[in-house]
């Protein structure tokens, strides 16, 4: 923070998350403790990069005024994240009573006699904050268990131990799921099978009946018999799978 006579200014610092491609704001917070009307302006070294809302203005007695400071998108980084632009912050005494529309060059003209106060802002590129992790460390699905490191440095051996007994619970329940999806899919390839089996018997029990209606009695009747029971049995295997 800069105090002086008329404003006390904060930061000092313009401080940008630099991104490319990305217009880029920071703030001004100007704070007038005297009884007086105080009117500033704000000037840049590069007035085409910045935009300054407002960039001269009154700040009240005993009040404080926001001036936002906007970077235009830029298209490339600067060498080494390097900024050499600056901005100068004058402020001078007003009369009373008076407006933002009211301020002109003259009031910050030193020739004619005004006291004006002058503020230096450098401008710095700061990294842009990254966001926070969805999942806290070390409860992610699937990760290593870990052991904890005790204030002398060990690894606290109970702690791995539960860990990786935690970690191979967790792995369990997945093996037997398997097992069980092959189980089913093992039972249900049988139960087609059994299922074509005994469709097919019975077309061929159709047909040697048939025959023997055609024949009168050319086909042992016991032949008959044993067939219809090897369908029953096929049908009672497919129902118990």
């Amino acid at each position: 923070m800069s105090t002086g006579e008329l404003l006390s200014i904060e930061p000092l610092e313009l401080k940008f998350p630099f991104e490319l491609k990305k217009q880029i704001s920071c703030s001004l917070q100007l704070s007038n403790k005297t009884d007086n009307y105080v009117a500033f302006k704000v000037k840049t070294t590069n007035p085409k990069k910045y935009c300054v809302r407002p960039n001269a203005g009154i700040v009240l007695p005993r009040s404080t005024c926001d001036v936002i400071v906007t970077m235009q998108a830029q298209k490339e980084s600067p060498p080494d994240m390097q900024c050499k632009d600056k901005f100068l912050l004058q402020s001078v005494k007003a009369n009373d009573g008076v407006t933002a529309k009211d301020i002109n060059a003259e009031m910050f003209s030193k020739e004619a006699g005004h006291v004006v106060e002058e503020c230096k802002l450098r401008v710095l590129y700061v990294s842009p904050p990254q966001p926070p992790s969805p999942v806290p460390e070390g409860s992610e699905e699937g990760s290593s268990p870990r052991g904890s490191v005790s204030d002398n440095g060990n690894v606290n051996g109970t702690d791995l131990s539960t860990a990786t007994k935690a970690f191979v619970e967790q792995l369990e329940p997945q093996d037997k799921s398997s097992e069980a999806r092959a189980l089913i899919s093992k039972l249900t390839a049988d139960k087609n099978n059994a299922i074509q089996q005994n469709n097919k018997l019975r077309q061929e029990l159709e047909l040697l009946r048939r025959q023997g209606n055609k024949n009168h009695g050319g086909v042992s009747f016991m032949f008959i018999i044993f067939v219809g029971l090897l369908g029953i049995f096929l049908g009672y295997l497919m129902k118990k799978t």
